[in-house]
């Protein structure tokens, strides 16, 4: 597997990056598909939980919340739609009804091309989230590399998607920081500017028809900015169809916008022209009485804010509501019925095809290599590694050639109990902390849940058992447990046995929960149960309870690693002059020396059974409703 990700630097680092290579034309091509979006009377609700509170501390009045309100508008090939409004006011839940991501309570109609979102429409649909959504130890050519590798179609080969990704990346100005980590908030990388074109080149690999941003400007200088939104209008050039969600753009920024669709409250109030939003409200009586930029305009109207005196922010915003239905919505409605009917008489071509781009093993493969250069920083993170060590050298001098039988038996039930709670507050993070990408990349097409899964479960083994058996090297020769190679091997296979199991229940519960703290306390809660019920600290464990061992991780295990240390015959020193059998011994005796296959069977199932439930409860997230 280096070998291939070195492999991969090096052809990436080979590849043209001046965006000259006939295989890989440029991101201002024309798009492969012009696409015409129309959406009519979209409506959405969502379900008022009991005890939540409208804005301004205001009770809901129903059990229903009714975010977007009739909303209706078209976006031509060569446009770029501008969403305006205050926070709260629908634009972020309009454009993910659009992008296709939106399934449950929305009503109304959205069509591309006068057909239903598909999967050919997701093939060509690129969205950018607000926040951008990147593994922070990649540097920006293996970000764009991973990714062209996972969503371009197998028509392309693998140079030709590499070089496709060095193309992107010169046009989009990143150039110079290529060779650069992405970063987060802990760890310093590119700038906010290029890691939002970063995001925007995800989309632009496959050369979308259409293109939604979340807020791309949101949180960047007025300079870059400009630049990123030139960029997109340039995009328009080649018959794209984009639609953006903006809060404050400035008067340059504004005039660049093909159209402009402003919402209150999840009300429509304007959509039409940019260029001619100031004499329409004109028209109805309100105008600013200074010149001003026309989008802090606009958001002073949604917020009910005017120079008309005697009129309250609730009469504003009434009666800019009535005066959109009056002067726009008729037009509006004519024009989309127009649409309609030319779609009918060119009878434009929707046909199907696979859902996927690429085969289950490419998309592992790729997933895997960038899973292990993302990870291997935390897996073999400085910390990570002196914990687990001091804790041996500890356990070692602690134990150190101990001849007492209790003991030893004391370190293989701490060797049960340490390698339970490591591997399964590891695992655990594994799936909340990934949840945003997983959301992103699925929603996009880009892979099977399956080849991720496969790949995580895969990428994770040798970083999560290389610990464990540097562990049990230092502690096993330093505690004086049996010298047999013979048994180092056999205590080994079992402590890996269990780790794996353990990581198996980490992964179901980061799952299941998916909220990091209440899945540690869940965590904590069914080990110490475990722990407790193991056959170390209770020999005699009353009926009621004793079911507890049947399904006791902790049980297993410690009975394997008695097992693979002694024979239940074999004898000990357990006094003057006198021997004792290991069978009878109260601590070994509480767990038992038999059925040694049922517990390797039991801990199986345990290691299968956990990750099934972790891949169903992964299912629920990361998937476009169609």
């Amino acid at each position: 597997m280096e070998s291939e990700m070195g492999d991969l630097e090096s052809q990436v680092h080979g590849s043209s990056s001046d965006g000259g290579d006939d295989l890989s034309p440029s991101i201002f091509r024309s798009a492969n598909r012009p696409v015409t979006l129309k959406f009519e009377d979209v409506m959405y609700k969502i379900k008022v939980k009991e005890g939540e509170r409208w804005p301004c501390g205001k009770k809901p009045l129903a059990e229903e919340r009714m975010i977007l309100k009739g909303i209706s508008g078209t976006v031509l090939p060569g446009e770029m739609l501008a969403m305006l409004g205050p926070s709260g006011s629908g634009k972020t839940t309009l454009l993910t009804a659009l992008g296709g991501r939106l399934g449950r309570r929305l009503d109304g109609n959205i069509t591309y091309n006068d057909k239903p979102f598909s999967n050919v429409m997701k093939r060509n649909t690129g969205f950018v989230t607000q926040d951008d959504v990147l593994y922070p130890h990649l540097t920006v050519t293996e970000t764009l590399v991973y990714t062209a590798l996972l969503r371009l179609p197998n028509t392309f080969t693998k140079q030709e998607k590499i070089t496709h990704a060095e193309t992107v990346i010169a046009q989009l100005g990143l150039t110079k920081c290529k060779s650069s980590i992405i970063g987060d908030e802990l760890l310093r990388g590119i700038s906010g500017g290029e890691r939002k074109r970063v995001s925007i080149g995800q989309e632009m690999l496959i050369n979308p028809s259409l293109l939604f941003l979340d807020e791309p400007t949101s949180g960047l200088d007025s300079t870059t900015a400009q630049r990123i939104v030139s960029t997109l209008w340039e995009l328009t050039n080649g018959g794209r169809t984009i639609v953006m969600t903006i809060h404050q753009p400035s008067s340059r920024l504004f005039y660049m916008f093909h159209k402009v669709l402003l919402l209150s409250d999840g009300n429509p109030l304007y959509f039409g022209k940019g260029d001619q939003v100031m004499d329409y409200f004109s028209s109805v009586g309100y105008s600013p009485s200074v010149a001003m930029n026309p989008s802090d305009f606009l958001l002073d109207l949604a917020n009910g804010v005017s120079d008309n005196k005697g009129q309250d922010p609730a009469q504003v915003k009434q009666a800019l509501v009535t005066a959109y239905k009056s002067n726009i919505a008729g037009n509006l409605k004519v024009e989309t019925q127009k649409l309609s009917r030319q779609f009918e008489e060119n009878k434009l071509d929707n046909k199907q095809s696979s859902r996927w781009t690429t085969t289950w093993w490419q998309q592992f493969s790729v997933l895997l290599q960038r899973g292990l250069k993302e990870r291997r920083h935390e897996a073999f993170s400085a910390l990570r590694i002196t914990q687990v060590l001091v804790v041996a050298l500890i356990c070692g001098l602690l134990w150190w050639k101990s001849k007492n039988f209790q003991d030893r038996i004391g370190l293989l039930f701490f060797y049960t109990g340490f390698w339970s709670f490591f591997p399964v507050f590891q695992a655990i993070f594994t799936f909340p902390q990934e949840r945003s990408m997983l959301t992103k990349e699925r929603s996009s097409g880009m892979y099977r849940l399956s080849a991720y899964f496969i790949s995580r479960i895969v990428g994770d083994l040798p970083m999560e058992l290389v610990l464990p058996t540097a562990f049990l090297t230092i502690t096993y020769w330093m505690a004086g447990l049996k010298p047999s190679l013979v048994n180092f091997f056999e205590t080994l296979f079992v402590l890996l046995y269990s780790v794996v199991a353990a990581q198996g229940l980490g992964l179901a519960l980061g799952a299941l929960v998916m909220d990091l703290k209440a899945a540690t306390t869940l965590g904590s809660v069914l080990l110490l149960t475990f722990l407790l019920s193991g056959g170390y600290y209770v020999t005699q464990v009353p009926k009621f309870i004793s079911w507890i061992k049947y399904i006791s991780l902790t049980q297993y295990s410690f009975k394997l690693l008695v097992s693979s240390q002694y024979k239940a015959d074999e004898t000990y020193d357990c006094g003057a002059n006198m021997n004792c059998i290991v069978g009878s011994h109260p601590m070994v005796k509480s767990v038992g020396m038999d059925n040694i296959a049922f517990a390797i069977v039991a801990l199986g199932l345990m290691v299968v059974g956990y990750r099934l439930i972790a891949y169903a409860a992964l299912t629920r997230i990361g998937v476009t409703k169609q």
